[in-house]
């Protein structure tokens, strides 16, 4: 009797055991789930360097969230402009830019500062002013208004702030063999687009704009579009990563992302749309190919 019960004592104490060890193998099983998942749903930082212009016309404020979304990533924009952002890739402070100096961006490239330069979209430069225009420059082609505006001493407002906008300008009064500082109406902001708008609005003055810009502020000026539609006016965006092999820093994987995505089918479309609701007109065009 005393035999039956020690066995029935050791067999109750085994089955303890086995079902602890069990409860424990499960408990295991589900920690490295969880660990697992934690390691799936880790959302990774991506450096976006790019130009006021997307940033002011609103167009990021729609892709941005629909690239984080699809991709688990947290996007910290940067806009600065486009000389600036350029910079930030010569330095590896950036993992991903959207700039829009063409000529700019291929020294980056032929540097190895940068590669995978992919075009996105344009719209085009346009020359604003008050209603009034009181140098009459509205219809003539750029280079002849700039021309006149310089000859009268006009008012003209300038970003000055080595952006894809001021490289523009600054092609345009080289063209014409002008240093425009020498006009006493001229002034530089060194600042974005949108505040550079502001003050030409505040001083009824000219000022080069892209489009995009100029649609989503144009209530709060009182500027009309006066010249456009030149083939030197055009305006175009490109998207590129910053190197990997040469700044080993940066999240390759996440800006490789960042360019597949602008240029995927899904994008173009919204670029394309973005606008047509608010302003009757795209502010942006998809241009890939």
């Amino acid at each position: 009797m005393k035999w039956n019960r020690i066995l029935t004592y050791s067999l109750i104490a085994l089955l303890l055991f086995m079902m602890t060890a069990c409860s424990n193998g499960t408990d295991d099983t589900a920690k490295k789930e969880e660990q697992t998942d934690a390691v799936v749903e880790e959302v990774t930082d991506l450096i976006l360097a790019t130009t006021t212009s997307t940033q002011d016309s609103g167009l990021l404020d729609v892709l941005i969230p629909m690239f984080e979304e699809d991709s688990n990533t947290n996007v910290k924009t940067i806009a600065v402009g486009t000389g600036q952002a350029l910079e930030m890739g010569t330095k590896g402070e950036a993992d991903v830019l959207l700039v829009h100096a063409p000529a700019s961006e291929l020294e980056l490239v032929e540097s190895g500062d940068a590669t995978n330069r992919q075009r996105v979209m344009y719209n085009d430069f346009i020359l604003i002013g008050p209603a009034s225009d009181p140098s009459a420059v509205k219809g003539m082609e750029v280079q002849e208004a700039f021309q006149k505006l310089f000859d009268d001493g006009a008012v003209f407002i300038s970003r000055g702030d080595d952006s894809g906008t001021h490289k523009k300008e600054l092609d345009v009064w080289k063209s014409l063999e002008i240093t425009p500082g020498e006009n006493a109406g001229y002034t530089e902001t060194g600042q974005g687009m949108g505040n550079t708008l502001q003050v030409a609005a505040e001083k009824q003055g000219y000022v080069i704009t892209d489009r995009a810009t100029y649609l989503a502020q144009k209530e709060n000026l009182d500027l009309e579009i006066l010249v456009e539609g030149d083939e030197d006016l055009l305006n175009i965006y490109h998207v590129m990563q910053v190197n990997p092999d040469k700044h080993d820093k940066v999240n390759s994987d996440g800006a490789k992302a960042f360019v597949e995505f602008m240029i995927s089918d899904d994008t173009q479309t919204m670029i394309e749309k973005f606008g047509q609701e608010e302003y009757g007109e795209s502010l942006f065009f998809p241009y890939t190919e």
